[in-house]
C-alpha cells in the first residue's frame, strides 16, 4: 500500500508522536509512506486531485529519532503525485493548532478530504464525520449519561449560575481547542478572577463549563477505539493514565502530564460501548477517548496520542494492528468494487 499522512507540518512532528509510530510499523509492514500538509493539495483544471507529497525512503527497520530527522532533512524527497495513487489518506492534523494563524489550513483536511474520498481513496478518519467534530460540541451528541454536566455559552451571568449549582465546583475552557490550553477549574462564582478567567477564554469564541469530576484528580484514561471497539490485542488494551503535573488541572501530555498504567474496567469498556454507534456511523476509525469514572472528559477524533506510552508502559506496540487492519480494508474495498461508501469502509 501507500499511505499518506496528512499534518499539520513536518517541521511540527517527533519521534514521541503516534504518527510518527504509525508510519513506522506501515514501514515494518512493506508499505510506502509519505507526508503531506494543509497546502500540499492541488486541484489542477482537468479536475485531477494531486498532492505534493514529502516521501520517506522505505528500507531497514528505523529508529524514530532518525526517521523523524530524515522527513525534515533534504533525506526527504517532495513528489506530486495524483491522489489516485494513494491507497489510504489517514487525517492526523490538528485543525485547532491552525485556527488561529492559518485558519485556512484548519479545515483543508476535511476539505481535500472529501476529495480525495469521493475519488476512491480510502480516508480516515471519514472527513465527513471529521467536519462535523471541528470543535467539542460534537461531543455533546454523545448520550447524556456518559456526559458530564455541561453548559456551553458566552454569557457570565449563565456560566456564574452555572457554577453555582456545581457542588464540586467547575472546569472552563474553550469550545475550540486543545492540549490544554485556556483550561480552568472555579470553585466558586465568586472568584475573585473569574471575570479575566471569563474573558480570555471567551475571546476565542463560546465557552464550555463542565461539572467537576472529583475523580480528575487522578488523572483521566486515555483509551484508543479502533472501528468503533477497544483497541486490544491479546487482553493488552491500547490505554494508559495520564497523570497530570503537581498543582495541574490538566492532564494533557502537552501540559507536562506523565503517563501510568491502568487497568481496564467493566465501567470503562461500558462507556465504549455506548459511544461506539455514533462513531461508527460517523466513520470514525481511530479515536482516543479521555475517560473519568464513568464519564467522558473528551473525545479525540483528529489526533489521538500515546501509542509510544501505551508500548513502553505494557510492552505492546498496538501501531502494527492499526496499519493490519487498513490493509484489510483496503482488500475489501478492491474486492467490492468501489460500491462501499467510505464512511462504511472506515469502521467495517
Amino acid at each position: 500500500m501507500r499511505i499518506a499522512f496528512f499534518v499539520n507540518s513536518t517541521a511540527g512532528e517527533a519521534s514521541y508522536y503516534t504518527t510518527t509510530s504509525l508510519a513506522l510499523a506501515a514501514m515494518a509492514r512493506g508499505h510506502e509512506i509519505c507526508y503531506m500538509t494543509p497546502g500540499d493539495f492541488v486541484l489542477r483544471p482537468d479536475d485531477k486531485l494531486m498532492i505534493r507529497a514529502t516521501v520517506v525512503k522505505s528500507g531497514k527497520s528505523r529508529k524514530a529519532d532518525a526517521f523523524v530527522s530524515g522527513l525534515q532533512s533534504g533525506q526527504a524527497k517532495v513528489e506530486t503525485v495524483a491522489i489516485d495513487e494513494i491507497d489510504v489518506l489517514f487525517l492526523r492534523n490538528d485543525p485547532s493548532e491552525d485556527a488561529d494563524e492559518r485558519p485556512w489550513a484548519a479545515q483543508a483536511g476535511t476539505i481535500f478530504g472529501r476529495l480525495a474520498a469521493e475519488r476512491g481513496v480510502l480516508t480516515v478518519n471519514d472527513p465527513d464525520g471529521l467536519a462535523r467534530a471541528q470543535n467539542k460540541l460534537y461531543f455533546q451528541g454523545f448520550p447524556e449519561a456518559v456526559r458530564p454536566t455541561t453548559l456551553i455559552s458566552k454569557s457570565i451571568e449563565e456560566i456564574r449560575a452555572f457554577i453555582d449549582q456545581q457542588k464540586q465546583g467547575a472546569i472552563l475552557k474553550p469550545l475550540q481547542g486543545s492540549g490544554g490550553k485556556n483550561v480552568f477549574k472555579i470553585t466558586s462564582s465568586k472568584e475573585a478572577n473569574l471575570n479575566q478567567i471569563f474573558e480570555a477564554v471567551s475571546g476565542e469564541g463560546y465557552l464550555i463549563a463542565q461539572g467537576y469530576l472529583p475523580d480528575a484528580t487522578a488523572g483521566d484514561v486515555r483509551m484508543f477505539l479502533m472501528n468503533g471497539k477497544p483497541l486490544q490485542r491479546d487482553g493488552a488494551y491500547a490505554t494508559f493514565r495520564r497523570v497530570p503535573a503537581k498543582g495541574e488541572v490538566r492532564s494533557n501530555m502537552s501540559a507536562a502530564g506523565s503517563a501510568a498504567p491502568v487497568d481496564v474496567t467493566r465501567e470503562m469498556l461500558a462507556v465504549a460501548e455506548i459511544v461506539r454507534p455514533k462513531l461508527v456511523e460517523d466513520g470514525m476509525f481511530l479515536v482516543g477517548l479521555d475517560i473519568v469514572g464513568d464519564k467522558i472528559l473528551e473525545i479525540n477524533v483528529f489526533t489521538p496520542g500515546g501509542l509510544p506510552d501505551i508500548a513502553e508502559l505494557h510492552g505492546v506496540d498496538l501501531a502494527p494492528d492499526i496499519i493490519a487492519a487498513l490493509e484489510q480494508k483496503v482488500e475489501m474495498k478492491k474486492s467490492y468494487g468501489g460500491k462501499l461508501s467510505n464512511r462504511t469502509l472506515a469502521t467495517l
